[in-house]
């Protein structure tokens, strides 16, 4: 509102008293006037520094205008979106919170509304899903789901956002017949609506291959990745944190497949641009440390993978707090380093940590759970403690052998290593 306009709203006090009124009203709306714009500015500066991916200080010019203006719902998303992508959650949470209270009051009765609130849910559903808490963020997805077909129609690109990342839940939850199929109708959606050369297709791209080689069908997942890589290249910039997902995604593959040499120079470019866009202490950086130091360890390079192995778990402890899968990946890392060194001591209550950590989130029938399973087994096999490997090894084939029937690499190296231990055991000892 400009002082013109608010001149010529009080244009027909002509009576003294009420012309002393209007300009006392006057006196009173300037200040607000005034604060108003400068959050706007600070909120438009945020925008202008997002735009040059200086994310932090984004973050910062949003938290500012939230704090002018704490109910300003352009200001609450924003802030809350940056949040969650530099790993700040539970600050995101309050503000995502706070955003979609608000659109709850004011319902979807028309398309804008209804927009508006399918998006409310959709953002606090993936600081749920970032935070480990699946059941919390399923329905908040599901129901983002349903308003956004009810309103936009079932071929709308927000629609296959919201099959994206219900998708995404599911893969993280060991559902892959589900997820596939999610998976591959949003992709459909977004390659009709955006072209075959939008970052949101690399997206769908990218997760189709990640969820193809957690099923072990690597062949399959590499053209995805290195597509999904050039698009996010060409639109995105070389420097994006997008870029570095694909790289770290197609460094694993080729780890996977025994292709060191092609990963290493990924894992490290992939380091660098996510320590230079998101910080030193952001879980992505972690899940680059995790990789390269495991890259290290199938060198036989304990030394330096041991300190990159510990600073990934510090900051994931530290930004997913205690009871997160992912926490429980760096411990099962770090304990199969010490493994590896004879450390056998050490590296125990790490395995049994990681195996509490995920039976308790994931569910007692998860591939993960499956793999700290045989992690234990292995551990007390390289003991010679035959009787405890034992049953370890048994659980762990039962859940790989239910989850993928028609095979899977991980199923042949611990059925492998279950017949190993078989054959030792029939040989009496000396």
């Amino acid at each position: 509102m400009q002082l013109k306009s608010i001149r010529q709203s009080f244009a027909f006090l002509r009576h003294p008293l009420t012309a002393v009124i209007g300009l006392l009203l006057l006196i009173l709306l300037l200040p607000m006037i005034r604060y108003r714009q400068e959050s706007s500015t600070i909120f438009q500066s945020g925008q202008r520094a997002e735009d040059r991916l200086e994310y932090a200080k984004a973050l910062r010019r949003y938290a500012k205008a939230v704090a002018d203006e704490p109910d300003k719902q352009e200001y609450l998303l924003a802030a809350g979106q940056m949040a969650t992508k530099l790993g700040e959650y539970s600050q995101a949470q309050v503000w995502l919170e706070h955003l979609l209270a608000i659109r709850e009051k004011e319902g979807s009765e028309n398309k804008h509304t209804a927009e508006q609130l399918g998006l409310a849910l959709n953002e606090l559903a993936k600081v749920y899903h970032y935070q480990g808490r699946y059941e919390a963020a399923k329905p908040l997805y599901q129901r983002s789901l349903a308003v956004r077909e009810q309103a936009l129609g079932k071929e709308h690109p927000d629609v296959a956002g919201s099959l994206n990342n219900l998708a995404a839940l599911a893969q993280a939850q060991g559902q892959y017949e589900e997820a596939v199929l999610l998976y591959q109708r949003s992709l459909a959606i977004r390659e009709k609506a955006l072209g075959k050369e939008h970052p949101d297709v690399a997206a769908s791209l990218n997760n189709l291959a990640a969820l193809g080689q957690a099923q072990g069908k690597y062949r399959a997942a590499e053209p995805l990745y290195l597509r999904a890589l050039a698009i996010r290249e060409k639109v995105l910039g070389k420097e994006h944190p997008d870029v570095a997902t694909s790289l770290n995604n197609l460094a694993l593959l080729y780890s996977v497949q025994g292709r060191y040499s092609e990963a290493k120079p990924l894992y490290q470019r992939s380091l660098v641009i996510r320590e230079q866009t998101l910080g030193k202490e952001h879980p992505d950086v972690a899940a680059s440390l995790n990789n390269l130091a495991a890259l290290y360890v199938t060198q036989n390079n304990h030394a330096e993978a041991e300190p990159l192995y510990q600073r990934a778990l510090a900051i994931r402890e530290k930004a997913l707090g205690q009871e997160h899968p992912h926490v429980a990946t760096s411990l099962s890392s770090l304990a199969g380093l010490y493994q590896a060194l004879g450390r056998y001591k050490e590296a125990v209550p790490l395995y049994q940590r990681a195996l509490a950590i995920r039976e308790q989130v994931l569910g007692k029938e998860h591939p993960h759970v499956a793999a700290s399973l045989s992690n234990l087994a292995d551990l007390h096999k390289a003991q010679g403690k035959y009787r405890e490997a034992a049953p370890l090894y048994q659980q762990a084939l039962v859940i790989l052998k239910a989850k993928f029937p028609g095979g899977h690499p991980t199923l042949d190296l611990v059925q492998a290593s279950y017949e190993a231990m078989q054959r030792k055991m029939a040989v009496p000892e000396e």
